[in-house]
Protein backbone atom coordinates (compact mmCIF):
# COMPACT_ATOMS: atom_id res chain seq x y z
CA UNK A 1 0.00 0.00 0.00
CA UNK A 2 1.16 3.22 -1.08
CA UNK A 3 1.80 5.85 2.53
CA UNK A 4 3.17 8.68 0.41
CA UNK A 5 1.07 11.86 2.02
CA UNK A 6 2.10 13.94 -1.24
CA UNK A 7 0.69 10.87 -3.50
CA UNK A 8 -2.30 10.64 -1.36
CA UNK A 9 -3.29 14.32 -1.51
CA UNK A 10 -2.96 14.10 -5.36
CA UNK A 11 -5.06 11.57 -5.59
CA UNK A 12 -7.21 13.46 -3.44
CA UNK A 13 -7.39 16.26 -5.83
CA UNK A 14 -7.96 14.85 -9.23
CA UNK A 15 -11.03 12.80 -7.37
CA UNK A 16 -12.32 16.03 -6.74
CA UNK A 17 -11.78 17.93 -9.81
CA UNK A 18 -14.77 18.18 -12.34
CA UNK A 19 -13.00 17.21 -15.75
CA UNK A 20 -15.90 18.27 -18.00
CA UNK A 21 -16.26 22.02 -16.61
CA UNK A 22 -12.37 22.03 -16.92
CA UNK A 23 -11.93 21.23 -20.25
CA UNK A 24 -14.80 21.05 -22.41
CA UNK A 25 -14.85 24.75 -22.90
CA UNK A 26 -11.15 24.91 -23.51
CA UNK A 27 -10.79 22.91 -26.28
CA UNK A 28 -14.16 24.52 -27.26
CA UNK A 29 -12.29 27.63 -27.70
CA UNK A 30 -9.49 25.83 -29.12
CA UNK A 31 -11.72 24.59 -32.00
CA UNK A 32 -13.00 27.88 -32.53
CA UNK A 33 -9.19 29.13 -32.93
CA UNK A 34 -7.75 26.61 -35.37
CA UNK A 35 -11.30 27.27 -37.16
CA UNK A 36 -10.96 31.11 -37.54
CA UNK A 37 -7.17 30.27 -38.51
CA UNK A 38 -7.95 28.00 -41.16
CA UNK A 39 -10.76 29.93 -42.31
CA UNK A 40 -10.52 33.43 -41.57
CA UNK A 41 -13.16 35.01 -44.02
CA UNK A 42 -15.68 32.12 -43.75
CA UNK A 43 -15.57 32.35 -39.94
CA UNK A 44 -15.50 36.37 -40.17
CA UNK A 45 -18.59 36.21 -41.85
CA UNK A 46 -20.66 34.03 -39.55
CA UNK A 47 -19.93 35.46 -36.50
CA UNK A 48 -20.26 39.29 -37.69
CA UNK A 49 -23.72 38.19 -38.63
CA UNK A 50 -24.53 36.67 -35.61
CA UNK A 51 -23.02 39.58 -33.84
CA UNK A 52 -24.82 42.04 -35.96
CA UNK A 53 -28.30 39.84 -35.23
CA UNK A 54 -28.13 40.03 -31.64
CA UNK A 55 -27.10 44.39 -31.18
CA UNK A 56 -29.44 44.93 -33.91
CA UNK A 57 -32.46 42.99 -33.17
CA UNK A 58 -32.22 41.87 -29.79
CA UNK A 59 -30.16 44.94 -28.35
CA UNK A 60 -33.67 46.45 -26.13
CA UNK A 61 -32.60 42.66 -23.96
CA UNK A 62 -28.75 44.22 -23.25
CA UNK A 63 -30.50 48.07 -22.83
CA UNK A 64 -32.99 46.43 -20.49
CA UNK A 65 -30.67 44.13 -18.56
CA UNK A 66 -28.48 47.04 -18.14
CA UNK A 67 -31.11 49.64 -16.58
CA UNK A 68 -32.82 46.97 -14.68
CA UNK A 69 -29.52 45.76 -12.98
CA UNK A 70 -28.82 49.71 -11.80
CA UNK A 71 -32.17 50.18 -10.31
CA UNK A 72 -32.42 46.80 -8.99
CA UNK A 73 -28.93 47.27 -6.99
CA UNK A 74 -30.74 50.49 -5.58
CA UNK A 75 -33.41 48.70 -4.70
CA UNK A 76 -31.83 45.56 -2.66
CA UNK A 77 -28.79 48.39 -0.81
CA UNK A 78 -31.87 49.93 0.60
CA UNK A 79 -34.63 47.31 1.17
CA UNK A 80 -34.61 44.93 3.91
CA UNK A 81 -32.30 42.95 1.57
CA UNK A 82 -29.30 45.33 2.41
CA UNK A 83 -29.15 44.15 6.18
CA UNK A 84 -28.32 41.05 5.71
CA UNK A 85 -24.06 40.97 7.08
CA UNK A 86 -22.37 38.46 4.36
CA UNK A 87 -20.76 36.23 6.84
CA UNK A 88 -21.10 35.87 11.17
CA UNK A 89 -18.18 38.49 11.92
CA UNK A 90 -19.46 41.58 13.24
CA UNK A 91 -16.73 43.49 11.36
CA UNK A 92 -15.56 43.51 7.94
CA UNK A 93 -12.27 40.73 6.89
CA UNK A 94 -10.61 43.16 4.78
CA UNK A 95 -10.02 47.02 5.39
CA UNK A 96 -11.32 49.59 3.03
CA UNK A 97 -8.68 49.99 1.27
CA UNK A 98 -7.56 46.10 1.00
CA UNK A 99 -11.13 45.64 -0.20
CA UNK A 100 -11.37 48.74 -2.26
CA UNK A 101 -8.26 48.20 -4.32
CA UNK A 102 -8.49 44.38 -5.00
CA UNK A 103 -12.42 44.98 -5.61
CA UNK A 104 -11.40 48.18 -8.66
CA UNK A 105 -7.87 46.38 -9.78
CA UNK A 106 -9.95 43.04 -9.99
CA UNK A 107 -12.71 44.32 -12.13
CA UNK A 108 -10.89 46.51 -14.93
CA UNK A 109 -7.52 44.41 -16.39
CA UNK A 110 -5.26 47.23 -18.09
CA UNK A 111 -8.16 47.95 -20.76
CA UNK A 112 -8.65 50.95 -18.68
CA UNK A 113 -5.76 52.50 -19.20
CA UNK A 114 -6.09 52.09 -23.00
CA UNK A 115 -9.25 53.29 -22.95
CA UNK A 116 -8.91 55.94 -20.76
CA UNK A 117 -6.10 57.66 -23.21
CA UNK A 118 -7.93 56.86 -26.23
CA UNK A 119 -11.73 56.48 -26.31
CA UNK A 120 -12.32 60.24 -26.26
CA UNK A 121 -10.74 60.08 -29.69
CA UNK A 122 -12.84 57.01 -30.99
CA UNK A 123 -16.09 59.37 -29.88
CA UNK A 124 -15.10 62.30 -31.90
CA UNK A 125 -14.93 60.57 -34.95
CA UNK A 126 -18.58 59.50 -34.43
CA UNK A 127 -21.58 60.82 -36.51
CA UNK A 128 -23.69 60.47 -33.54
CA UNK A 129 -21.53 62.63 -31.36
CA UNK A 130 -21.04 65.40 -34.16
CA UNK A 131 -25.10 65.69 -34.03
CA UNK A 132 -25.15 66.13 -30.37
CA UNK A 133 -22.40 68.40 -30.01
CA UNK A 134 -24.14 70.58 -33.09
CA UNK A 135 -27.18 70.34 -31.49
CA UNK A 136 -25.63 71.66 -27.95
CA UNK A 137 -22.85 73.89 -29.67
CA UNK A 138 -20.52 72.48 -27.50
CA UNK A 139 -17.46 71.50 -29.19
CA UNK A 140 -15.80 67.36 -27.95
CA UNK A 141 -18.27 67.74 -25.06
CA UNK A 142 -19.72 64.80 -25.46
CA UNK A 143 -16.57 63.15 -26.50
CA UNK A 144 -15.85 63.82 -22.68
CA UNK A 145 -18.86 62.58 -21.23
CA UNK A 146 -19.56 59.14 -23.16
CA UNK A 147 -16.83 57.31 -21.28
CA UNK A 148 -18.12 58.62 -18.26
CA UNK A 149 -21.41 56.75 -19.15
CA UNK A 150 -19.87 53.27 -20.40
CA UNK A 151 -17.85 52.91 -17.44
CA UNK A 152 -20.30 54.00 -14.77
CA UNK A 153 -23.27 53.16 -12.53
CA UNK A 154 -24.84 50.83 -15.10
CA UNK A 155 -21.55 47.96 -16.05
CA UNK A 156 -20.90 48.42 -12.14
CA UNK A 157 -24.41 47.45 -11.33
CA UNK A 158 -24.07 43.69 -13.03
CA UNK A 159 -20.70 43.66 -10.70
CA UNK A 160 -22.55 44.96 -7.64
CA UNK A 161 -26.00 42.61 -8.04
CA UNK A 162 -24.10 39.27 -9.04
CA UNK A 163 -21.43 39.99 -5.67
CA UNK A 164 -24.38 40.35 -3.25
CA UNK A 165 -25.79 37.30 -4.32
CA UNK A 166 -22.94 35.46 -4.91
CA UNK A 167 -21.50 36.97 -1.71
CA UNK A 168 -24.83 35.88 0.06
CA UNK A 169 -24.33 32.20 -1.13
CA UNK A 170 -21.03 31.93 -0.33
CA UNK A 171 -20.50 33.55 3.21
CA UNK A 172 -24.41 33.02 4.32
CA UNK A 173 -25.48 29.88 3.19
CA UNK A 174 -22.17 28.43 3.33
CA UNK A 175 -22.17 26.76 -0.04
CA UNK A 176 -19.32 24.12 -0.90
CA UNK A 177 -20.12 24.21 -4.69
CA UNK A 178 -18.72 27.93 -5.81
CA UNK A 179 -20.08 27.64 -9.51
CA UNK A 180 -22.60 29.90 -11.07
CA UNK A 181 -25.15 27.29 -11.28
CA UNK A 182 -25.41 27.02 -7.51
CA UNK A 183 -26.55 30.46 -7.40
CA UNK A 184 -29.57 29.31 -9.58
CA UNK A 185 -30.40 26.33 -6.79
CA UNK A 186 -33.13 28.80 -5.25
CA UNK A 187 -35.01 28.34 -8.65
CA UNK A 188 -34.05 25.53 -10.30
CA UNK A 189 -33.56 22.92 -7.35
CA UNK A 190 -32.06 20.01 -7.90
CA UNK A 191 -31.74 20.60 -11.49
CA UNK A 192 -28.23 22.14 -10.99
CA UNK A 193 -26.91 19.07 -10.59
CA UNK A 194 -28.08 17.78 -13.24
CA UNK A 195 -28.30 19.10 -17.15
CA UNK A 196 -29.49 22.20 -17.19
CA UNK A 197 -27.18 22.96 -14.00
CA UNK A 198 -24.27 21.23 -16.22
CA UNK A 199 -25.16 23.45 -19.31
CA UNK A 200 -24.65 27.32 -17.24
CA UNK A 201 -21.50 26.02 -15.69
CA UNK A 202 -19.85 25.27 -19.01
CA UNK A 203 -21.19 28.83 -20.97
CA UNK A 204 -19.69 30.15 -17.55
CA UNK A 205 -16.31 29.15 -18.44
CA UNK A 206 -16.71 29.29 -22.03
CA UNK A 207 -17.42 32.68 -21.86
CA UNK A 208 -14.49 33.17 -18.83
CA UNK A 209 -11.48 32.03 -21.05
CA UNK A 210 -13.27 33.52 -24.30
CA UNK A 211 -12.90 36.93 -22.39
CA UNK A 212 -9.65 35.96 -20.76
CA UNK A 213 -8.12 35.62 -24.25
CA UNK A 214 -8.96 38.90 -25.80
CA UNK A 215 -8.17 41.05 -23.23
CA UNK A 216 -5.06 41.16 -24.22
CA UNK A 217 -5.65 42.11 -27.77
CA UNK A 218 -6.51 45.66 -27.48
CA UNK A 219 -4.13 46.93 -24.25
CA UNK A 220 -0.80 44.57 -25.31
CA UNK A 221 0.58 46.31 -28.49
CA UNK A 222 0.07 49.73 -26.27
CA UNK A 223 2.53 47.84 -23.20
CA UNK A 224 4.91 46.38 -25.99
CA UNK A 225 5.38 50.14 -27.49
CA UNK A 226 5.35 52.00 -23.99
CA UNK A 227 8.64 48.80 -23.50
CA UNK A 228 9.97 49.36 -26.73
CA UNK A 229 9.81 53.25 -26.82
CA UNK A 230 11.44 53.30 -23.16
CA UNK A 231 13.85 50.59 -23.91
CA UNK A 232 14.82 51.68 -27.74
CA UNK A 233 13.35 47.88 -28.73
CA UNK A 234 11.27 46.96 -31.60
CA UNK A 235 8.26 46.00 -30.84
CA UNK A 236 7.29 42.64 -32.20
CA UNK A 237 5.19 39.32 -31.28
CA UNK A 238 8.94 38.12 -29.92
CA UNK A 239 8.89 40.69 -27.28
CA UNK A 240 4.79 40.47 -26.36
CA UNK A 241 5.55 37.02 -25.26
CA UNK A 242 8.04 38.17 -23.23
CA UNK A 243 6.42 40.18 -21.53
CA UNK A 244 2.74 38.24 -21.05
CA UNK A 245 5.32 35.22 -19.76
CA UNK A 246 6.62 37.95 -17.05
CA UNK A 247 3.00 38.48 -16.47
CA UNK A 248 2.47 35.10 -15.99
CA UNK A 249 5.26 34.43 -13.36
CA UNK A 250 4.17 37.53 -11.52
CA UNK A 251 0.59 36.59 -11.35
CA UNK A 252 1.21 32.73 -11.08
CA UNK A 253 3.49 33.68 -7.93
CA UNK A 254 1.03 35.98 -6.28
CA UNK A 255 -2.22 33.35 -6.65
CA UNK A 256 0.13 30.40 -5.47
CA UNK A 257 0.12 32.75 -2.24
CA UNK A 258 -3.82 32.50 -2.07
CA UNK A 259 -5.62 35.60 -1.58
CA UNK A 260 -2.64 37.71 0.97
CA UNK A 261 -0.71 37.65 -2.63
CA UNK A 262 -3.24 39.06 -4.40
CA UNK A 263 -3.71 41.93 -2.14
CA UNK A 264 -0.32 43.26 -2.23
CA UNK A 265 -0.71 42.64 -5.74
CA UNK A 266 -3.73 44.95 -5.78
CA UNK A 267 -2.42 47.46 -3.71
CA UNK A 268 0.61 48.15 -5.51
CA UNK A 269 -1.40 48.21 -8.77
CA UNK A 270 -3.73 51.14 -7.06
CA UNK A 271 -0.63 52.65 -6.08
CA UNK A 272 1.26 52.84 -9.11
CA UNK A 273 -2.12 53.90 -11.08
CA UNK A 274 -2.45 56.90 -8.90
CA UNK A 275 0.87 57.80 -9.11
CA UNK A 276 0.78 58.16 -13.29
CA UNK A 277 -2.78 60.03 -13.06
CA UNK A 278 -0.96 62.28 -10.41
CA UNK A 279 2.01 63.35 -12.70
CA UNK A 280 -0.18 63.99 -15.97
CA UNK A 281 -2.58 65.95 -13.68
CA UNK A 282 -0.11 68.29 -12.09
CA UNK A 283 3.03 67.93 -15.01
CA UNK A 284 1.01 68.39 -17.62
CA UNK A 285 -0.14 71.83 -18.05
CA UNK A 286 -3.85 71.27 -18.59
CA UNK A 287 -4.64 70.46 -14.98
CA UNK A 288 -7.49 73.54 -14.57
CA UNK A 289 -8.65 71.99 -17.97
CA UNK A 290 -9.15 68.58 -17.31
CA UNK A 291 -11.33 69.73 -13.81
CA UNK A 292 -13.42 71.60 -15.28
CA UNK A 293 -14.20 69.63 -18.32
CA UNK A 294 -14.63 66.08 -16.38
CA UNK A 295 -17.07 68.66 -14.04
CA UNK A 296 -18.76 69.76 -16.81
CA UNK A 297 -19.25 65.82 -18.08
CA UNK A 298 -20.79 64.53 -14.98
CA UNK A 299 -23.42 67.12 -14.81
CA UNK A 300 -23.79 66.17 -18.47
CA UNK A 301 -23.97 62.36 -17.58
CA UNK A 302 -26.49 62.95 -14.83
CA UNK A 303 -28.68 65.50 -16.66
CA UNK A 304 -29.01 62.49 -19.56
CA UNK A 305 -28.49 59.57 -17.48
CA UNK A 306 -31.72 57.59 -18.38
CA UNK A 307 -32.00 59.18 -22.25
CA UNK A 308 -28.35 57.69 -22.74
CA UNK A 309 -29.52 54.39 -21.56
CA UNK A 310 -32.23 53.51 -22.88
CA UNK A 311 -31.75 54.97 -26.39
CA UNK A 312 -31.95 51.94 -28.76
CA UNK A 313 -31.50 54.31 -32.26
CA UNK A 314 -34.72 52.96 -33.54
CA UNK A 315 -34.25 54.17 -37.44
CA UNK A 316 -30.03 53.05 -37.10
CA UNK A 317 -29.30 56.43 -38.37
CA UNK A 318 -26.16 56.28 -36.95
CA UNK A 319 -25.69 52.90 -34.77
CA UNK A 320 -24.09 54.09 -32.20
CA UNK A 321 -25.68 52.24 -29.51
CA UNK A 322 -25.20 49.24 -31.43
CA UNK A 323 -21.81 49.85 -31.84
CA UNK A 324 -20.99 51.23 -28.38
CA UNK A 325 -23.48 50.98 -25.82
CA UNK A 326 -24.96 47.90 -26.23
CA UNK A 327 -21.68 46.39 -27.31
CA UNK A 328 -20.55 47.70 -23.85
CA UNK A 329 -23.09 46.39 -21.57
CA UNK A 330 -22.58 42.83 -23.56
CA UNK A 331 -18.86 42.80 -22.72
CA UNK A 332 -19.42 43.49 -19.09
CA UNK A 333 -21.74 40.81 -18.82
CA UNK A 334 -19.30 38.15 -19.94
CA UNK A 335 -16.73 39.32 -17.01
CA UNK A 336 -19.75 38.73 -14.81
CA UNK A 337 -18.36 35.50 -14.91
CA UNK A 338 -15.74 35.38 -12.82
CA UNK A 339 -15.49 38.87 -11.16
CA UNK A 340 -18.57 39.43 -9.14
CA UNK A 341 -17.75 35.78 -7.51
CA UNK A 342 -14.42 37.58 -6.26
CA UNK A 343 -15.79 40.77 -4.72
CA UNK A 344 -18.75 38.64 -2.53
CA UNK A 345 -15.53 36.51 -1.76
CA UNK A 346 -13.56 39.40 -0.20
CA UNK A 347 -16.73 40.68 1.13
CA UNK A 348 -16.89 38.53 4.28
CA UNK A 349 -18.15 40.76 7.21
CA UNK A 350 -20.12 43.55 4.90
CA UNK A 351 -23.72 44.10 5.04
CA UNK A 352 -25.18 44.10 1.30
CA UNK A 353 -25.63 47.24 1.74
CA UNK A 354 -22.07 48.38 2.49
CA UNK A 355 -20.84 46.29 0.00
CA UNK A 356 -23.12 47.66 -3.10
CA UNK A 357 -22.71 51.12 -2.19
CA UNK A 358 -18.63 50.71 -1.11
CA UNK A 359 -18.50 49.05 -4.51
CA UNK A 360 -19.92 51.54 -6.67
CA UNK A 361 -17.92 54.53 -4.61
CA UNK A 362 -14.68 52.61 -5.02
CA UNK A 363 -15.22 51.06 -9.05
CA UNK A 364 -16.95 54.17 -9.96
CA UNK A 365 -14.66 57.03 -8.12
CA UNK A 366 -11.41 55.08 -9.57
CA UNK A 367 -12.51 54.50 -12.94
CA UNK A 368 -14.30 58.25 -13.12
CA UNK A 369 -10.41 59.50 -12.34
CA UNK A 370 -8.57 57.53 -14.74
CA UNK A 371 -10.79 58.61 -17.77
CA UNK A 372 -10.94 62.26 -16.37
CA UNK A 373 -7.65 62.74 -15.96
CA UNK A 374 -6.23 60.81 -18.80
CA UNK A 375 -9.04 61.21 -21.56
CA UNK A 376 -9.60 65.11 -20.47
CA UNK A 377 -5.46 65.54 -20.87
CA UNK A 378 -5.51 63.99 -24.71
CA UNK A 379 -8.50 65.88 -25.32
CA UNK A 380 -7.08 69.62 -23.75
CA UNK A 381 -3.93 69.02 -25.90
CA UNK A 382 -6.41 69.09 -28.82
CA UNK A 383 -9.36 71.94 -28.16
CA UNK A 384 -6.16 73.93 -26.74
CA UNK A 385 -4.07 73.69 -29.95
CA UNK A 386 -1.39 72.05 -28.44
CA UNK A 387 -1.16 69.13 -30.43
CA UNK A 388 -3.86 68.26 -33.30
CA UNK A 389 -3.65 64.36 -32.44
CA UNK A 390 -6.92 63.65 -34.58
CA UNK A 391 -5.35 64.72 -37.76
CA UNK A 392 -2.32 62.51 -36.73
CA UNK A 393 -4.11 59.77 -35.96
CA UNK A 394 -7.32 59.98 -38.91
CA UNK A 395 -3.57 60.07 -41.32
CA UNK A 396 -2.01 56.82 -39.89
CA UNK A 397 -5.28 55.30 -38.21
CA UNK A 398 -3.28 53.56 -35.52
CA UNK A 399 -4.40 54.18 -31.86
CA UNK A 400 -1.13 53.29 -29.82
CA UNK A 401 1.24 55.35 -31.95
CA UNK A 402 -1.68 58.11 -31.11
CA UNK A 403 -1.28 57.16 -27.56
CA UNK A 404 2.20 57.82 -27.60
CA UNK A 405 2.39 61.27 -29.32
CA UNK A 406 -0.17 62.75 -26.43
CA UNK A 407 1.87 61.02 -23.89
CA UNK A 408 5.16 62.42 -25.39
CA UNK A 409 3.79 66.01 -24.46
CA UNK A 410 4.49 65.20 -21.08
CA UNK A 411 7.58 66.28 -19.05
CA UNK A 412 10.39 63.30 -18.54
CA UNK A 413 8.52 61.14 -21.28
CA UNK A 414 11.04 57.74 -19.74
CA UNK A 415 9.00 58.22 -16.28
CA UNK A 416 5.78 58.68 -17.43
CA UNK A 417 6.35 55.59 -19.97
CA UNK A 418 7.79 53.61 -16.75
CA UNK A 419 5.14 54.66 -14.96
CA UNK A 420 2.41 53.14 -17.34
CA UNK A 421 4.32 49.95 -17.80
CA UNK A 422 4.38 48.76 -14.00
CA UNK A 423 0.57 49.61 -13.72
CA UNK A 424 -0.31 47.57 -16.66
CA UNK A 425 1.71 45.13 -16.06
CA UNK A 426 0.13 44.91 -12.10
CA UNK A 427 -3.46 45.36 -13.48
CA UNK A 428 -3.14 42.35 -15.87
CA UNK A 429 -1.67 40.11 -13.21
CA UNK A 430 -4.40 41.85 -10.48
CA UNK A 431 -6.77 40.55 -12.77
CA UNK A 432 -5.50 37.17 -13.80
CA UNK A 433 -4.74 36.45 -10.21
CA UNK A 434 -8.62 36.72 -9.77
CA UNK A 435 -9.45 34.59 -12.87
CA UNK A 436 -7.12 32.41 -11.61
CA UNK A 437 -8.52 31.32 -8.49
CA UNK A 438 -12.52 31.98 -9.90
CA UNK A 439 -11.58 29.41 -12.75
CA UNK A 440 -9.66 26.75 -10.21
CA UNK A 441 -12.49 26.97 -7.94
CA UNK A 442 -14.97 25.91 -11.10
CA UNK A 443 -12.26 22.71 -11.86
CA UNK A 444 -13.66 21.19 -8.16
CA UNK A 445 -17.00 18.93 -8.03
CA UNK A 446 -17.24 20.84 -3.92
CA UNK A 447 -15.18 23.33 -2.12
CA UNK A 448 -15.90 24.65 0.81
CA UNK A 449 -16.93 28.54 1.48
CA UNK A 450 -13.19 29.43 3.35
CA UNK A 451 -11.02 26.90 1.47
CA UNK A 452 -8.69 27.76 -1.60
CA UNK A 453 -8.41 25.54 -4.32
CA UNK A 454 -5.04 23.18 -4.46
CA UNK A 455 -1.94 25.40 -5.42
CA UNK A 456 -1.71 22.60 -8.21
CA UNK A 457 -5.06 23.87 -9.86
CA UNK A 458 -4.61 27.35 -9.41
CA UNK A 459 -0.52 26.54 -11.02
CA UNK A 460 -2.77 24.96 -13.54
CA UNK A 461 -4.82 27.60 -14.96
CA UNK A 462 -2.38 30.35 -14.40
CA UNK A 463 -0.61 28.59 -16.99
CA UNK A 464 -3.71 27.86 -19.03
CA UNK A 465 -4.88 31.19 -19.09
CA UNK A 466 -1.84 32.58 -20.62
CA UNK A 467 -1.08 29.97 -23.19
CA UNK A 468 -4.26 31.19 -25.65
CA UNK A 469 -3.34 34.77 -25.52
CA UNK A 470 0.06 34.14 -26.32
CA UNK A 471 -0.98 31.92 -29.28
CA UNK A 472 -3.86 34.42 -30.39
CA UNK A 473 -0.51 36.71 -30.69
CA UNK A 474 0.04 35.73 -34.43
CA UNK A 475 -3.21 35.88 -35.90
CA UNK A 476 -5.39 39.57 -34.99
CA UNK A 477 -8.17 38.44 -37.02
CA UNK A 478 -8.87 35.59 -34.57
CA UNK A 479 -8.60 38.05 -31.62
CA UNK A 480 -11.09 39.88 -33.09
CA UNK A 481 -13.49 37.17 -33.72
CA UNK A 482 -12.61 35.51 -29.85
CA UNK A 483 -13.96 38.98 -29.12
CA UNK A 484 -16.84 38.50 -31.09
CA UNK A 485 -17.60 34.95 -29.29
CA UNK A 486 -17.36 36.57 -25.62
CA UNK A 487 -20.03 39.19 -27.15
CA UNK A 488 -22.67 36.57 -28.24
CA UNK A 489 -21.56 34.38 -24.91
CA UNK A 490 -23.14 37.15 -23.26
CA UNK A 491 -26.23 36.50 -24.54
CA UNK A 492 -27.34 33.47 -22.71
CA UNK A 493 -25.03 34.73 -19.53
CA UNK A 494 -27.81 37.45 -19.43
CA UNK A 495 -30.21 34.92 -18.87
CA UNK A 496 -28.77 33.24 -16.28
CA UNK A 497 -27.53 36.63 -14.64
CA UNK A 498 -31.51 36.91 -14.66
CA UNK A 499 -32.07 33.23 -12.85
CA UNK A 500 -29.56 33.94 -10.15
CA UNK A 501 -31.20 37.65 -9.35
CA UNK A 502 -34.45 35.64 -9.15
CA UNK A 503 -33.08 33.14 -6.90
CA UNK A 504 -31.42 35.76 -4.60
CA UNK A 505 -34.06 37.12 -4.56
CA UNK A 506 -35.90 34.08 -2.87
CA UNK A 507 -33.56 32.52 -1.02
CA UNK A 508 -32.60 36.01 0.15
CA UNK A 509 -36.43 36.59 1.55
CA UNK A 510 -36.49 33.39 3.21
CA UNK A 511 -33.45 34.02 4.96
CA UNK A 512 -34.93 37.38 6.09
CA UNK A 513 -38.44 35.61 7.60
CA UNK A 514 -35.88 33.02 9.24
CA UNK A 515 -33.89 35.06 11.12
CA UNK A 516 -37.28 36.87 12.12
CA UNK A 517 -38.91 33.88 13.55
CA UNK A 518 -35.77 33.39 15.60
CA UNK A 519 -35.93 36.83 17.05
CA UNK A 520 -39.53 35.91 18.03
CA UNK A 521 -38.35 32.75 19.43
CA UNK A 522 -35.51 34.22 21.77
CA UNK A 523 -37.99 37.06 23.17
Amino acid sequence: MNKNPLVKKTSSVLNRIDYPITFLPFLSILVLCVFFILAPEGSSFILGKIRSLLNDRFGIYYLVMGLGMFLFSLYIAFSSYGNIRLGSIDRPEHSHFKWGSMMFTAGLAADILFYSLCEWMLYAEEMHIHRLEAATGEAFSWAGTYPLFHWGPIPWSFYMVLAAAFGFMIHVRNTNRQKYSEACRPVLGKQVEKWPGRLIDLIAVFALIAGTATTFSLATPLLSMSIGQLFSLETTPILTIIILVIICVIYSACAYMGIDGVSKLAASCTYLFFALLLYIFFFGGLGSYILETGFASLGRLADNFFILSTNSDPLRETGFAQNWTIFYWAYWMVWCVATPFFIGSISKGRTIRQTILGGYAYGILGTYVSFIVLGNYGLGLQTTGRLDILSQYREHGDLYRAIMRILQELPLFPVVCLLLILAMITFYATSFDTLTLIASAYSYKSLKAREEPDKRIKLFWSILLILLPIALLFSENSMTNLQTVSIIAAFPVGIIMILIVWGFLKDGKKYLSEKKEDAKASE
